[in-house]
């Protein structure tokens, strides 16, 4: 082959895989709407007309306003629901005959079309991210119209599979980390502002503290979930002693105690998919690993429900009674429930699913306007035994048993004989 044939094929195979490439939706636009193009999309068999089909709905859909996205989201809710009455016909079918075709038959009919349509959007470039926010704004959506849950629930069903913990990547985010990255860091901390980037280095630089977050490899540049750690002599009893600006930083190799004192999901649309577990786990392996010096690993948490529950209750503020709000915070934490038998606390329902314990109880531990709001400075933490994990976590989902420490028990105790 000559070096002119050679140039000739070589740019028709870049041509041909920019085409491929190329911004999508032109040819199927032509003023037809955003539900006819996804009836289309539905009965389309080519793969490559699919995709531009696809790469078309998302880019119509981001154009709408509100009003037009509710419009779109009771199509898919409406229109692409179950057929109920072919579902029990296929189903009376299989109960008679349950033949692999007859199975395959009420399986298909069993799945709403709305749930095959994302499936194909997905094909798209990029399109896992636009899913996700989509997602998003369903969402913001289900207090007007409690009824597009069940759309609601086929994303999630989706994105359970998508967002699984064998296609996550756990990356550690340090101060050499992309600006991309260290910038939605400070945008998407939800527990403890980031104010500076000083503050940020704060976090990130000294050799005693860690940030570690999951990653998809659809979605490469946005941080899913991420827990800042502070590695320390002994259990914590403040957020102001861990970030203060005066703390001297000691060697990562002389600590024995991993305090994971941030977790933060950054995804809206990814709420129901749960990341938290899996990350707490992984980063216990890998410190566990490379620093075998560490014996303990316990959160230092928020307590965001504890002035709420007092104010129901009609508990009197405690002003400045350290012990008081200790005690009834203790009680908040072991006694309030649900009305499905859960921890009221959202924080507490994390853990204690994930196999920890209710530790030990800190008062004057968050003195931000925050932490003050929420919980009169009271914070907690949490302690994951390596030996008792798993005992723990079937404890509490078999029995909705809250494991806690006999000084967190006690103090529990006597907020109810006080009260």
């Amino acid at each position: 082959m000559n070096a002119g044939m050679l140039a000739s094929t070589t740019l028709g195979d870049l041509l041909s895989t920019l085409l491929d490439r190329r911004p999508f939706g032109r040819k199927f636009e032509n003023g037809r709407e955003i539900k006819e193009i996804c009836l289309a999309l539905l009965t389309e068999t080519d793969e490559s007309s699919s995709r531009q089909l696809a790469a078309t709905i998302l880019n119509r859909y981001r154009m709408l306003d509100r009003d037009r996205k509710i419009e779109f989201f009771e199509f898919l809710n409406d229109e692409l629901d179950l057929d109920a009455a072919r579902v029990a016909e296929l189903a009376e079918t299989y109960g008679s005959d349950p033949s692999p075709e007859n199975f395959r038959a009420l399986a298909g009919a069993a799945e709403p079309q709305r749930q095959t349509l994302f499936r194909q959007l997905n094909e798209a470039p990029g399109a896992t991210t636009e899913i996700v926010q989509l997602r998003r704004d369903l969402l913001t959506s289900l207090d007007e119209r409690s009824e597009l849950a069940r759309t609601d629930h086929d994303i999630v069903h989706l994105l359970r599979s998508w967002f699984n913990r064998g296609f996550l990547v756990m990356r550690q985010i340090n101060w050499e980390s992309p600006a991309s990255i260290l910038e939605k860091i400070i945008a998407y901390e939800a527990v403890h502002e980031i104010g500076t980037w000083d503050d940020l280095r704060r976090r990130l630089q000294p050799v005693d503290r860690r940030c570690f977050a999951f990653f998809h490899p659809s979605m490469p540049h946005e941080p899913l979930i991420f827990v800042e750690v502070a590695l320390t002599n002994g259990v914590p009893n403040s957020i102001q002693s861990l970030l203060s600006e005066e703390r001297e930083a000691m060697d990562a190799e002389d600590a024995d105690t991993a305090v994971f004192y941030s977790i933060s999901n950054c995804q809206t649309g990814l709420a129901g998919v749960s990341f938290g577990n899996s990350l707490i786990k992984q980063v216990v392996r890998d410190l566990s690993h490379d620093l075998p010096n560490m014996r303990a690993f316990v959160t230092l948490s928020p307590i965001p429900g504890l002035m709420r529950w007092m104010k129901n209750e009609g508990t009197p503020q405690c002003g400045d009674d350290p012990q008081r709000i200790e005690r009834l915070a203790a009680k908040y934490l072991l006694d309030a429930k649900a009305p499905d038998g859960l921890p009221l606390d959202p924080v507490a329902r994390f853990h204690l699913g994930n196999g920890a314990i209710v530790h030990a109880i800190h008062s004057d531990a968050d003195l931000s306007e925050s932490g003050l709001v929420q919980s009169s400075g009271v914070m907690v933490n949490y302690k994951y035994d390596l030996s008792r994990i798993a005992q723990n976590a079937i404890r509490f989902s078999k029995r909705r048993e809250v494991v806690a420490t006999t000084s967190v028990k006690n103090l529990a105790r006597r907020a109810a004989v006080a009260s």
